[in-house]
């Protein structure tokens, strides 16, 4: 590709531990139009990166809530430096720029997060001339569903089931692969049901539209969901909570811990403790793995009330998963919990239950002495001492998260305790080669290509920018709610794609210059100074002057001791008179196109939008919470369960939250994430009941859209 005329995308993915910058590049389609067989016209976009295009670096966004103004020259600088050395110098300014925070910045408050947005933006439009259209857009927090679907597509794309599906055959006309993703603080699970389950629970799911090279498009319907506070940090945080909780005696300095090596003694935040220390509380290890799978269970609250069958974690309604045709993939801890650490490593060998929690006992039921000693005699690959004294935690949770939580098979458990056998060795030799057919198969890259839900992102991007012979007749890419055509809440993956209206020229100017699916719209600020400066022309000198010409050719007196002579032609001449409707009246008269009442002791629905998940959970009934959190309590729709309609990337129209924000649109952005319940002790048997499907009982609901409620 170097030497023909391309584009180019820039990604940062905003994690909890530190963002990671990530530069894609693909073809001009007018080029990769040229010379493509029938099979390759019918193909997305090929996106191409390297390794030496990918530079992260720690901490993470969110370590700047105390000090936004740091985050430029202290953390951004050097990712939009590395980019800029990337992207050819004349391409710049054509280069989308994206950067997406996950659940370390949704577990922020809005307050910190808000000015957070408000300096990267700033930064990187003062120091960079990558194409940033929008801030609201380009520079915000995603849901987690959002992320889990991004995640999707990236893994189906590299495996290839996009663009050979007859390759990827798993049955009963099902070809894709089933995504999973844990970070630190949040999970999500991603995948298309089989044809039964998704005729069963449809409205649950996600339509997702690409366009081929050729222009024409492909559909795909997903179920997405995700669990805040169920990464593996997040996990560990309600875990110790869950152990203080039940410890018998109040005064008890140290809490004997299954989860660490025999021996080993750390403070509550995992930092090794010291003499020094005496007489603080802290963990001591015990090295018992079975005993750290039964205490790390109930974290998972499959005792939840299920008030729509079938649920997974947390009481969360799920369409049932068929592993006979639901193949999945996992990244991020679950690859490097299952690798890094136990070697199950080598990148051909499918993933086997009884082998990894043989080697997983084997290494946790060693005294920390030994660890220690192993770890400086360089005898794990990639382990220190503090990846070894949370590895036994990581590896019950993930254990638990995939098999008695998704309900992922045990492959391999019927082997014998302590052969050393592989139990899928002899019929899986080569995972690539078989095409990832196991029930469960943890990868870091495919062909090369790291798994990255950045990677989703730019596919969708740029199969959006493939041109159509019809416009009038195309749908447009991007995702929403699974119904036919465009649906309201509709998702774009950028700012310019946004359906075009008839013009600030036609009958409709009002809806051109104020509707949020306008791509003429004007500015907010623009408008509204707009606005004023006719009111003053009119209400002022201007409006007095005409009077007076007017009065006067009629034969009428302007002096103001006429008032009954002013008060008829007022009557009759529109915009002259108190009887007539003012520019405040035809302003009154447009409220419902802008709220005012969503903007709340001073706060916009800007920063609505950028609510976060709460950061707690309690013993309420688990909701469905917007991953921008809880919005002043005071908003009238707080409790609102009806379903507002979005022009894209989480901008709504025409209901629910109307405030303009400082590019003009209306905007609000909810999703789906999870809570998990603070307290869980070895002895919960559950949580209070949840809130049902959303979708389930609002056909017409986005599956990644959900109701705010001011209590989460």
């Amino acid at each position: 590709m170097e030497g023909v005329k391309g584009h180019y995308g820039v990604v940062l993915d905003a994690g909890s531990s530190g963002t990671r910058v990530y530069v894609y590049r693909w073809l001009d389609n007018a080029v990769a139009r040229k010379g493509a067989d029938s099979k390759d016209l019918r193909s997305l976009p090929e996106i191409k990166t390297k390794p030496e295009w990918t530079k992260k670096i720690h901490p993470g966004v969110s370590s700047f809530a105390d000090r936004p103004e740091e985050v430029g020259s202290q953390h951004l600088a050097e990712l939009l430096e590395h980019a800029q050395t990337i992207v050819p110098p004349d391409a710049i300014k054509d280069t989308p720029i994206f950067l997406l925070a996950t659940a370390g910045m949704r577990l922020l408050g809005d307050v910190q997060r808000n000015l957070l947005l408000e300096q990267i933006c700033s930064y990187a439009r003062a120091n960079s001339d990558f194409l940033l259209p929008d801030c609201d857009v380009h520079i915000q927090v995603i849901p987690g569903v959002t992320e889990g679907l991004y995640g999707w597509i990236a893994a189906n794309y590299l495996l290839g089931s996009f663009n050979a599906p007859e390759q990827h055959d798993h049955g009963k006309g099902h070809h894709t692969y089933g995504f999973l993703d844990m970070g630190g603080a949040s999970a999500q699970i991603a995948y298309a049901p089989n044809s039964t389950e998704t005729q069963k629970h449809a409205s649950d799911l996600t339509l997702l539209r690409l366009r081929n090279v050729d222009g024409s498009t492909q559909e795909h319907k997903v179920f997405v969901t995700s669990w805040l506070e169920f990464g593996v940090h997040e996990a560990r945080r309600r875990y110790l909570e869950s152990m203080q909780a039940a410890s018998a005696v109040d005064s008890a300095k140290e809490l004997p811990d299954p989860c660490l090596p025999s021996g080993l003694r750390t403070t509550l935040d995992g930092k090794p403790f010291t003499s020094k220390q005496e007489g603080g509380m802290h963990l001591v290890g015990t090295g018992k793995f079975d005993e750290c799978l039964r205490q790390t269970y109930p974290l998972l609250d499959k005792d939840a009330p299920c008030l729509d069958q079938p649920c997974l974690l947390h009481g969360i309604h799920a369409p049932a998963i068929d592993f006979d045709v639901n193949h999945f993939i996992g990244i991020s801890e679950y690859w490097h919990t299952t690798h890094d650490v136990f070697e199950m490593g080598h990148k051909d060998k499918a993933y086997d239950f009884n082998t990894y929690q043989q080697r997983v006992e084997s290494f946790c039921s060693q005294d920390w002495e030994t660890i220690a000693k192993g770890i400086d005699d360089h005898k794990w690959k990639k382990l220190n001492h503090e990846k070894a004294s949370e590895v036994c935690f990581k590896a019950s949770w993930i254990i638990n998260v995939l098999h008695n939580g998704i309900g992922v098979p045990r492959v391999g458990l019927e082997d014998t305790t302590g052969s050393g056998h592989n139990g899928t060795k002899e019929v899986i030799t080569h995972a690539q080669e078989k095409g990832y057919l196991d029930p469960f198969q943890a990868v870091n890259k495919i062909d090369s290509t790291e798994v990255s839900w950045t990677l989703g992102k730019m596919v969708l991007y740029a199969s959006s920018q493939v041109p159509v012979e019809i416009e009038e007749k195309a749908l447009p890419v991007g995702f929403g709610s699974n119904i036919a055509g465009i649906p309201n809440d509709f998702q774009y993956p950028s700012t310019e794609l946004l359906p075009n209206s008839e013009g600030l020229h036609g009958a409709n100017w009002h809806d051109a210059l104020l509707n949020a699916r306008s791509s003429r719209r004007v500015p907010g600020l623009v408008l509204f100074l707009l606005i004023i400066i006719m009111m003053v022309f009119f209400l002022c000198g201007r409006r007095s002057r005409m009077f007076h010409k007017i009065s006067n050719l009629f034969g009428g007196r302007s002096h103001p001791s006429y008032p009954k002579k002013r008060k008829f032609f007022g009557g009759k001449l529109p915009f002259f008179g108190p009887r007539s409707p003012s520019y405040e009246r035809v302003l009154e008269d447009g409220a419902n196109e802008f709220d005012l009442g969503g903007i709340v002791s001073g706060r916009s629905s800007l920063d609505v939008n950028r609510l976060s998940d709460t950061e707690t959970a309690s013993f309420l009934p688990p909701k469905r919470a917007s991953s921008w959190g809880s919005p002043t309590p005071s908003l009238k729709f707080g409790l609102d369960n009806s379903s507002s309609g979005t022009i894209g990337l989480g901008i709504t129209a025409g209901s629910g939250i109307n405030a303009m924000d400082r590019a003009g649109l209306v905007v609000r952005t909810e999703s789906r994430d999870h809570l998990a319940p603070i307290a869980l002790g070895p002895t919960s048997n559950g949580r209070r009941s949840r809130a049902g499907s959303p979708s389930r009982s609002h056909p017409h609901r986005s599956p990644i859209m959900t109701p705010l409620s001011h209590d989460e």
